[in-house]
């Protein structure tokens, strides 16, 4: 009963008659004022923002609303010019996100964990077919409600009790935990290495700076399309360099001339027999296991990235279903085969015994020490594009939550002034970077950070499980989840193990010597990640009771629409109080309200009907709700 009451939801309401008699002229600050409705009377965006109007009636462009609906653009009403990323862009968002530096070092480490060949190739597959089951999640999460912001939108949706608290905890993780300072620093190091300098703890910070100051220009001002050209000639750069190095290993497997293991180093016999493909698999424990498990599954984490884009994707529905496994067989295909190559040109020894990345004796074996600049350069050249593609979509999801109207300062970060793109968004995150990259030193302040933002990412993906499940119990049924694409139950179960496994991994004591940090206890990024929810409880409950109970107002969310066609929503603080005489000589009577907007106050005891000023939030729905009864 209580979970019933908790989680169940009324019914969609059509407020549109009484939306009518609350509105007002914006007073020219570029926005127009849409139908107001109450905050009290009703759950959460979804059920305030209408459903599209069902038919074919032409739209401005001559467009059908029926394709529109169908394809998912009506959903988040967007101007067409917004929608510029296409399924070649789409899918490389989510490769460059997925493939950043660990394919050159992490196969060394899942060797050391697993104990032989055929046991490490066996984990990748594995962690490819949890990728496979997280990105079937996303893409119907993402189908039923196309629009950019990802897990805002899904927690928004799915856990709506109390009001607006799954915003602001996933505002507190968003903005925390998916900074670009670790890759910035590593691509610094690699860059420095390519070109022969020394690195120092002043030139790394230096060029990670110039890295991180780099993005926001290239995705946040007048450059935003060349940084989105650059983004994808990165990322189809990173896939044909990777599919030559596999393609060099497979030759080198076969003996074929020109491709075989240099004199002076150790011939490799990984696949000679069967016996040895898997020698070494018994006498490692499980905590080795779980360790190089863990390592696989976080190799495939960034299947996701293209849905906090969604806004800018054109036929959004269609576009995802296909660009999320499109990129999803090529990370696959890329990750198996390039360490076929290196177990085909690199001893296990060699990969067990030295301290190098297994990409640099790779490189060494076939084409000679020379070449290990080139693979520097290259490793930094992949990572420049996973940041790009990262930043990229946090951006967009920065925006969504200044959209959203809870965090400080909404009004600018939702704004896409004065270059079409979402530069003080980016700017929020490039603050924050640079904040992380000068201040936290390096030691265990600085491994807390890159193991705190990944175990935060872990809960995230766990509550997105745990909701989509959810979604089809009996007390969300008046939802009437049903998006064009859905995923296999047992698919959604394997990725909730997965991310529950992710979750308890760390609590387990560590092997002796493989201590995570020195000084600080091993589970202390676990801890600080569940621990920083509360500051997002701490938020909403200030904003949004402790406030309005305090200084005599409630909360009554309007939607307006800026000057570049896109919506976004303003919380009115509506006052009560008897008549209080100002500094003027005038005053309020007695159960008067006073709306005050963006830092403005004007009376709204009676609003005036300005006919032809209202705009129609109709055309902003909710795919996969069915429209039952209107």
């Amino acid at each position: 009963m209580l979970f019933s009451k908790f989680f169940s939801h009324p019914p969609v309401k059509d407020d549109s008659d009484e939306s009518a008699s609350l509105l007002v002229k914006s007073g020219g600050s570029g926005e127009r004022v849409v139908p107001v409705v109450e905050a009290s009377s009703s759950s959460s965006r979804w059920e305030e923002e209408g459903v599209p109007a069902s038919g074919t009636l032409e739209d401005d462009e001559g467009d059908s609303s029926g394709r529109r609906e169908q394809s998912g653009e009506r959903f988040d009403d967007v101007p067409d010019s917004k929608r510029r990323l296409g399924l070649f862009s789409a899918a490389l968002l989510i490769f460059n996100r997925v493939i950043g530096t660990g394919i050159f070092a992490t196969p060394s480490n899942i060797l050391r964990s697993s104990g032989s060949v055929g046991m490490a190739l066996a984990m990748w597959l594995i962690g490819a077919m949890i990728a496979a089951c997280g990105s079937a999640v996303y893409t119907e999460l993402g189908t039923g409600l196309p629009r950019s912001g990802g897990e805002k939108n899904y927690f928004e949706f799915i856990y709506r009790r109390p009001k607006y608290i799954a915003t602001c905890i996933f505002s507190i993780y968003s903005v925390l935990s998916n900074t670009g300072t670790a890759n910035s620093v590593v691509f610094s190091e690699y860059l420095l290495n390519a070109l022969s300098i020394p690195a120092t703890y002043f030139n790394t910070r230096f060029i990670a700076w110039l890295c991180l100051t780099f993005i926001v220009l290239m995705h946040g001002t007048r450059l935003a399309p060349w940084g989105l050209r650059l983004q994808n000639t990165l990322g189809a750069g990173k896939f044909l360099v990777l599919a030559a190095i596999a393609f060099s290993g497979l030759l080198c497997l076969a003996d074929v001339p020109g491709f075989r293991v240099r004199e002076g180093y150790e011939m490799p016999d990984n696949f000679s027999s069967w016996d040895k493909f898997w020698e070494g698999s018994k006498g490692k424990g499980s905590n080795a296991f779980v360790s190089g498990l863990y390592n696989v599954i976080w190799s495939f984490i960034g299947y996701s990235n293209a849905n906090y884009a969604l806004s800018e994707i054109k036929d959004p529905v269609r576009t995802i279903k296909r660009a999320a496994p499109l990129a999803m067989c090529a990370v696959t295909a890329v990750y198996i085969f390039i360490n076929v190559a290196y177990f085909a040109a690199v001893s296990k020894s060699d990969i067990l015994g030295s301290k190098r990345i297994v990409a640099a004796l790779f490189f060494r074996n076939l084409f000679g020490p020379a070449t290990e600049r080139v693979l520097s350069g290259f490793i930094a050249l992949s990572t420049l594009g996973n940041l790009l593609a990262g930043q990229f979509s946090q951006g967009r999801v920065v925006q969504e939550l200044g959209r959203e109207g809870i965090i400080p300062f909404s009004s600018k970060i939702a704004s896409s002034k004065p270059f079409n793109a979402p530069l003080v968004a980016m700017l929020v995150q490039y603050s924050l970077s640079c904040t992380f990259l000068f201040l936290v030193p390096s030691g265990d302040a600085y491994l807390f950070m890159l193991s705190f933002s990944s175990y935060s990412l872990n809960i995230i993906n766990t509550l997105v499980a745990v909701g989509l499940f959810l979604l089809y119990t009996r007390p969300f049924k008046g939802l009437h989840w049903d998006p064009p694409f859905k995923a296999n139950k047992a698919v959604v179960g394997m990725y909730l193990a997965s991310n529950l496994f992710l979750l308890g991994a760390p609590w387990i004591p560590p092997l002796p010597g493989s201590r995570p940090y020195r000084n600080l206890p091993y589970w202390s990024h676990a801890a600080g990640s569940f621990a920083i929810s509360l500051v997002g409880i701490a938020y909403w409950y200030i904003w949004s009771r402790w406030l309005p109970s305090k200084k005599g107002y409630k909360l009554e969310r309007t939607v307006v629409r800026m000057e570049d066609g896109v919506s976004r929503v303003v919380f009115r603080k509506v006052y009560v109080a008897p008549v209080v005489e100002g500094g003027d000589g005038e005053g309020r009577v007695a159960g008067e309200e006073v709306a005050e907007r963006d830092g403005e106050r004007e009376r709204v005891g009676g609003y005036e009907r300005v006919p032809g000023e209202v705009e129609d939030e109709g055309g902003v729905g909710r795919r996969g709700l069915r429209d039952e009864g209107r």
